[in-house]
């Protein structure tokens, strides 16, 4: 059985926006628990409200990575959070950069994949424009860090994710629509 590590937030945590205290959607219904069906081992580490971690977290991150090894790989998505206080795409991107340093001196053979979160859309959380347009920014910031780092990138805005009432979560038909561009990816080795 192949396996792989998840690092996000609550797209990958699998927060159901419709719950009141940060419940889950199901895990028949979250993108990761799709992977576990067809027959990946996930070791999910979604956080609600994760923004990319900074350097003062990097030793215990690291530790804690070496402890799942070996991987087949490790899927990154996160950014979101980051963009929703405030950061530029460009501030973004260097924190991400710095986050994907350090998984790779300590991430064995696995395959690192930099996954562009899609694009928030007009919502709850997602009140004007600019945010929009900074989401679309980070997709192209994480593809230009990708390529220069080595590491796979694809970009979930190319997934038809519908996202829920706040601009940001994805639905249930989100999930299925994640899950089957990652399996691609994943499968199309």
């Amino acid at each position: 059985m192949k396996r792989i590590l998840c690092l996000g937030d609550s797209n990958t945590f699998g927060y159901d926006p419709r719950s009141y205290f940060g419940s889950r959607y199901p895990a028949h219904v979250r993108w990761t628990g799709r992977l576990e069906s067809a027959g990946w081992e996930v070791i999910n580490r979604g956080e609600n409200g994760l923004s990319i971690p900074g350097k003062e977290d990097f030793p215990e991150l690291a530790e804690r990575l070496r402890s799942q090894l070996p991987l087949d790989a490790i899927a990154v998505m996160l950014g979101s959070n980051d963009l929703l206080e405030g950061a530029s795409p460009a501030e973004t991107g260097a924190r991400m950069e710095a986050l994907l340093r350090c998984i790779m001196e300590c991430a064995g053979d696995a395959r690192i994949i930099l996954i562009a979160p899609p694009p928030m859309e007009r919502g709850e959380w997602v009140p004007d424009q600019t945010l929009i347009d900074r989401s679309a920014e980070l997709g192209m910031a994480y593809r230009r860090l990708a390529d220069k780092l080595g590491v796979t990138f694809t970009d979930a805005g190319a997934w038809n994710v519908s996202l829920a009432y706040d601009g940001v979560h994805f639905l249930p038909e989100g999930h299925a629509a994640f899950a089957g561009g990652l399996l691609a990816l994943l499968e199309g080795e």
